[in-house]
Protein backbone atom coordinates (compact mmCIF):
# COMPACT_ATOMS: atom_id res chain seq x y z
CA UNK A 1 0.00 0.00 0.00
CA UNK A 2 1.34 3.45 -1.16
CA UNK A 3 1.18 6.04 2.26
CA UNK A 4 -0.61 9.05 2.15
CA UNK A 5 1.38 11.85 0.42
CA UNK A 6 3.63 9.73 -1.14
CA UNK A 7 3.88 8.99 -4.67
CA UNK A 8 4.25 5.61 -5.94
CA UNK A 9 7.94 6.47 -7.01
CA UNK A 10 9.07 7.78 -3.65
CA UNK A 11 8.78 11.16 -4.12
CA UNK A 12 6.73 13.67 -1.86
CA UNK A 13 3.26 14.18 -3.43
CA UNK A 14 2.59 17.72 -3.92
CA UNK A 15 1.63 19.99 -0.79
CA UNK A 16 -1.42 21.06 -2.64
CA UNK A 17 -3.02 19.55 -5.95
CA UNK A 18 -6.10 21.03 -7.89
CA UNK A 19 -7.12 19.07 -10.72
CA UNK A 20 -10.07 20.68 -13.50
CA UNK A 21 -11.97 22.71 -10.62
CA UNK A 22 -15.44 24.30 -12.68
CA UNK A 23 -17.43 26.83 -11.00
CA UNK A 24 -20.33 28.47 -12.40
CA UNK A 25 -22.48 31.11 -11.10
CA UNK A 26 -26.05 31.09 -13.58
CA UNK A 27 -24.73 31.42 -17.23
CA UNK A 28 -21.11 32.98 -15.68
CA UNK A 29 -17.94 29.66 -16.15
CA UNK A 30 -16.06 31.87 -12.68
CA UNK A 31 -13.04 28.79 -12.70
CA UNK A 32 -12.58 26.71 -16.12
CA UNK A 33 -11.05 23.29 -14.97
CA UNK A 34 -8.54 24.73 -13.10
CA UNK A 35 -5.54 22.81 -12.60
CA UNK A 36 -2.85 24.07 -10.30
CA UNK A 37 0.23 22.68 -7.79
CA UNK A 38 1.40 23.56 -5.06
CA UNK A 39 5.44 21.62 -4.23
CA UNK A 40 5.79 21.59 -0.38
CA UNK A 41 6.92 24.63 1.34
CA UNK A 42 6.92 26.64 -2.22
CA UNK A 43 5.27 30.43 -2.27
CA UNK A 44 3.16 30.28 -5.69
CA UNK A 45 1.36 33.07 -6.35
CA UNK A 46 -1.80 33.24 -8.44
CA UNK A 47 -2.20 37.27 -10.57
CA UNK A 48 -4.89 38.18 -12.59
CA UNK A 49 -7.13 41.08 -13.47
CA UNK A 50 -10.02 42.13 -11.46
CA UNK A 51 -13.04 39.31 -12.79
CA UNK A 52 -10.23 36.63 -13.23
CA UNK A 53 -11.59 34.12 -10.76
CA UNK A 54 -8.96 34.65 -8.30
CA UNK A 55 -11.31 34.94 -5.53
CA UNK A 56 -13.72 32.17 -6.59
CA UNK A 57 -10.93 29.83 -6.73
CA UNK A 58 -9.36 30.76 -3.20
CA UNK A 59 -12.86 29.64 -1.67
CA UNK A 60 -13.04 26.90 -3.64
CA UNK A 61 -9.78 25.55 -2.54
CA UNK A 62 -10.43 26.60 1.27
CA UNK A 63 -13.89 24.98 1.25
CA UNK A 64 -16.03 27.95 1.51
CA UNK A 65 -17.62 27.04 -1.73
CA UNK A 66 -18.23 23.67 -3.33
CA UNK A 67 -16.69 23.11 -7.09
CA UNK A 68 -19.41 22.34 -9.88
CA UNK A 69 -16.46 19.65 -10.69
CA UNK A 70 -12.65 18.74 -9.85
CA UNK A 71 -10.76 16.86 -7.76
CA UNK A 72 -8.62 18.54 -4.89
CA UNK A 73 -5.85 16.40 -2.87
CA UNK A 74 -4.00 17.72 0.48
CA UNK A 75 -0.48 15.72 0.87
CA UNK A 76 -2.01 13.16 -1.78
CA UNK A 77 -4.97 12.88 0.53
CA UNK A 78 -8.86 13.53 -1.47
CA UNK A 79 -10.38 16.38 0.31
CA UNK A 80 -12.61 17.70 -2.56
CA UNK A 81 -15.72 16.47 -0.57
CA UNK A 82 -14.13 18.16 3.06
CA UNK A 83 -15.99 21.44 4.11
CA UNK A 84 -14.18 24.19 5.28
CA UNK A 85 -13.37 23.47 9.16
CA UNK A 86 -12.46 19.72 7.62
CA UNK A 87 -9.87 20.97 5.58
CA UNK A 88 -8.48 23.28 8.07
CA UNK A 89 -8.34 20.26 10.24
CA UNK A 90 -6.82 18.53 7.44
CA UNK A 91 -3.89 21.62 7.23
CA UNK A 92 -5.60 24.59 4.83
CA UNK A 93 -5.59 27.38 6.28
CA UNK A 94 -6.67 31.25 4.93
CA UNK A 95 -6.27 34.79 5.51
CA UNK A 96 -8.61 36.94 4.10
CA UNK A 97 -9.38 39.80 2.11
CA UNK A 98 -10.90 42.13 5.19
CA UNK A 99 -8.64 40.99 8.06
CA UNK A 100 -10.98 38.18 10.21
CA UNK A 101 -9.94 38.44 13.96
CA UNK A 102 -12.59 39.04 17.16
CA UNK A 103 -11.90 42.73 17.22
CA UNK A 104 -13.75 43.42 20.69
CA UNK A 105 -11.59 40.72 22.37
CA UNK A 106 -7.46 41.60 23.17
CA UNK A 107 -5.09 40.43 21.00
CA UNK A 108 -3.81 38.23 23.70
CA UNK A 109 -7.16 36.40 23.64
CA UNK A 110 -7.29 35.95 19.90
CA UNK A 111 -4.29 34.17 20.21
CA UNK A 112 -5.23 31.96 22.84
CA UNK A 113 -8.99 31.27 21.23
CA UNK A 114 -6.62 30.20 17.92
CA UNK A 115 -4.24 28.26 20.01
CA UNK A 116 -7.28 26.46 22.13
CA UNK A 117 -9.47 25.44 19.10
CA UNK A 118 -6.63 23.78 17.71
CA UNK A 119 -5.67 21.92 20.80
CA UNK A 120 -9.21 20.48 20.72
CA UNK A 121 -10.80 22.17 23.39
CA UNK A 122 -14.18 23.44 23.89
CA UNK A 123 -14.68 26.81 23.94
CA UNK A 124 -17.79 26.17 26.56
CA UNK A 125 -16.40 27.32 29.58
CA UNK A 126 -13.56 29.79 28.04
CA UNK A 127 -12.22 31.87 30.53
CA UNK A 128 -8.99 33.56 29.04
CA UNK A 129 -7.11 34.39 32.27
CA UNK A 130 -7.37 30.83 33.48
CA UNK A 131 -5.89 29.35 30.17
CA UNK A 132 -3.22 26.87 30.86
CA UNK A 133 0.46 27.52 30.77
CA UNK A 134 0.35 25.84 27.29
CA UNK A 135 -2.06 27.78 25.45
CA UNK A 136 -0.27 30.58 26.75
CA UNK A 137 2.90 29.91 25.92
CA UNK A 138 1.41 28.58 22.57
CA UNK A 139 -0.21 31.91 21.87
CA UNK A 140 3.17 34.15 23.06
CA UNK A 141 4.94 31.77 20.83
CA UNK A 142 2.87 32.40 17.84
CA UNK A 143 3.04 36.16 18.74
CA UNK A 144 6.42 36.28 18.26
CA UNK A 145 6.71 33.83 15.26
CA UNK A 146 4.65 37.25 13.31
CA UNK A 147 6.32 40.28 14.99
CA UNK A 148 3.22 41.25 17.26
CA UNK A 149 5.34 43.34 19.47
CA UNK A 150 4.45 42.17 23.70
CA UNK A 151 3.58 45.71 24.33
CA UNK A 152 0.29 45.02 22.15
CA UNK A 153 -0.85 41.97 23.68
CA UNK A 154 -3.65 43.60 26.36
CA UNK A 155 -5.00 46.15 23.69
CA UNK A 156 -8.36 45.49 21.82
CA UNK A 157 -7.85 43.52 18.81
CA UNK A 158 -9.64 46.31 16.87
CA UNK A 159 -7.94 48.89 17.91
CA UNK A 160 -4.48 48.28 15.89
CA UNK A 161 -3.24 49.72 12.67
CA UNK A 162 -4.59 47.55 9.44
CA UNK A 163 -0.76 46.20 9.07
CA UNK A 164 -0.89 44.87 12.93
CA UNK A 165 -4.24 43.33 12.47
CA UNK A 166 -3.09 41.54 9.53
CA UNK A 167 0.21 40.44 11.29
CA UNK A 168 -2.72 39.00 14.33
CA UNK A 169 -4.44 37.22 11.31
CA UNK A 170 -1.70 35.56 9.80
CA UNK A 171 -1.06 34.32 13.90
CA UNK A 172 -4.28 33.02 13.93
CA UNK A 173 -3.77 31.16 10.83
CA UNK A 174 -0.57 29.54 11.69
CA UNK A 175 -2.07 28.65 14.97
CA UNK A 176 -3.63 25.19 12.97
CA UNK A 177 0.07 24.50 11.91
CA UNK A 178 -1.09 24.32 8.66
CA UNK A 179 0.82 22.33 5.76
CA UNK A 180 -0.76 24.99 2.94
CA UNK A 181 -1.70 28.43 3.44
CA UNK A 182 -3.88 30.44 1.61
CA UNK A 183 -3.02 34.25 1.60
CA UNK A 184 -5.71 36.26 -0.45
CA UNK A 185 -4.37 39.54 -1.08
CA UNK A 186 -3.09 39.99 2.46
CA UNK A 187 -1.63 43.75 1.04
CA UNK A 188 -4.63 45.11 0.28
CA UNK A 189 -5.43 48.22 2.22
CA UNK A 190 -1.74 48.75 3.05
CA UNK A 191 0.48 51.50 3.07
CA UNK A 192 4.42 50.76 1.32
CA UNK A 193 5.74 50.33 4.85
CA UNK A 194 3.56 48.57 6.22
CA UNK A 195 3.62 46.07 2.87
CA UNK A 196 7.18 45.83 3.11
CA UNK A 197 6.61 44.42 6.61
CA UNK A 198 4.00 42.11 5.79
CA UNK A 199 6.10 41.45 3.01
CA UNK A 200 9.11 40.58 5.44
CA UNK A 201 6.61 38.31 7.56
CA UNK A 202 5.85 36.21 4.82
CA UNK A 203 9.67 35.74 3.33
CA UNK A 204 10.30 34.92 6.90
CA UNK A 205 7.90 31.86 7.24
CA UNK A 206 9.25 30.46 3.81
CA UNK A 207 9.31 26.32 3.80
CA UNK A 208 7.08 26.29 7.16
CA UNK A 209 4.10 26.01 5.04
CA UNK A 210 3.16 25.73 0.95
CA UNK A 211 1.64 29.36 0.74
CA UNK A 212 -0.99 30.45 -2.32
CA UNK A 213 -0.23 33.79 -2.82
CA UNK A 214 -3.30 35.85 -4.35
CA UNK A 215 -1.82 39.31 -4.48
CA UNK A 216 -2.32 42.95 -6.85
CA UNK A 217 1.14 44.13 -4.94
CA UNK A 218 3.83 43.24 -8.32
CA UNK A 219 6.75 43.70 -6.23
CA UNK A 220 5.42 41.82 -3.50
CA UNK A 221 4.54 38.62 -5.88
CA UNK A 222 8.27 38.83 -7.84
CA UNK A 223 9.85 39.26 -4.46
CA UNK A 224 8.37 36.17 -2.33
CA UNK A 225 7.21 33.90 -5.44
CA UNK A 226 9.13 31.00 -6.39
CA UNK A 227 6.59 30.21 -9.36
CA UNK A 228 3.55 32.64 -11.02
CA UNK A 229 0.21 31.18 -12.19
CA UNK A 230 -1.92 33.76 -14.32
CA UNK A 231 -5.89 33.55 -14.00
CA UNK A 232 -7.39 35.11 -16.65
CA UNK A 233 -11.37 34.74 -17.41
CA UNK A 234 -10.88 32.03 -15.53
CA UNK A 235 -8.46 29.77 -17.00
CA UNK A 236 -4.59 29.40 -16.21
CA UNK A 237 -2.78 30.21 -19.02
CA UNK A 238 1.09 30.28 -17.80
CA UNK A 239 3.12 29.19 -14.77
CA UNK A 240 6.82 29.43 -14.32
CA UNK A 241 9.41 31.01 -12.43
CA UNK A 242 8.71 34.92 -11.79
CA UNK A 243 11.21 35.39 -15.02
CA UNK A 244 9.74 33.44 -16.92
CA UNK A 245 6.07 35.14 -16.21
CA UNK A 246 7.78 38.64 -17.15
CA UNK A 247 9.05 37.35 -20.27
CA UNK A 248 6.12 35.53 -21.49
CA UNK A 249 3.98 37.31 -24.43
CA UNK A 250 0.47 35.65 -23.90
CA UNK A 251 1.01 37.24 -20.19
CA UNK A 252 2.15 40.44 -21.10
CA UNK A 253 -0.68 40.98 -23.59
CA UNK A 254 -3.54 39.82 -21.44
CA UNK A 255 -2.07 40.99 -17.99
CA UNK A 256 1.23 42.48 -17.38
CA UNK A 257 0.56 44.65 -20.93
CA UNK A 258 -1.04 47.67 -19.14
CA UNK A 259 1.35 47.45 -16.17
CA UNK A 260 4.70 46.77 -17.92
CA UNK A 261 7.20 49.86 -16.50
CA UNK A 262 5.87 49.15 -13.24
CA UNK A 263 6.35 45.65 -13.38
CA UNK A 264 10.50 46.04 -14.72
CA UNK A 265 10.62 48.95 -12.38
CA UNK A 266 9.69 46.88 -9.19
CA UNK A 267 11.39 43.62 -10.29
CA UNK A 268 14.31 42.72 -7.99
CA UNK A 269 17.53 42.98 -10.21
Amino acid sequence: MTAAGISPAGAAAPALQASGLVRRFGALLATDHVSLTLAPGEIHALIGPNGAGKSTLIHLLSGTLAADAGRLELAGADITRLNAHQRVAAGLSRSYQITNIFKSFSVRDNLLLAAQAHAGSSFRCWKPRAADAALHDAAHALARQCAIDAGLLDRPAGTLPHGEQRKLEFALALAARPSVLLLDEPMAGMGPDETLRLTELIESLRGQAAMLLVEHDMQAVFRLADRVSVLVYGRIIATGTPDEIRANPEVRQAYLGEDEAAVREQAPC
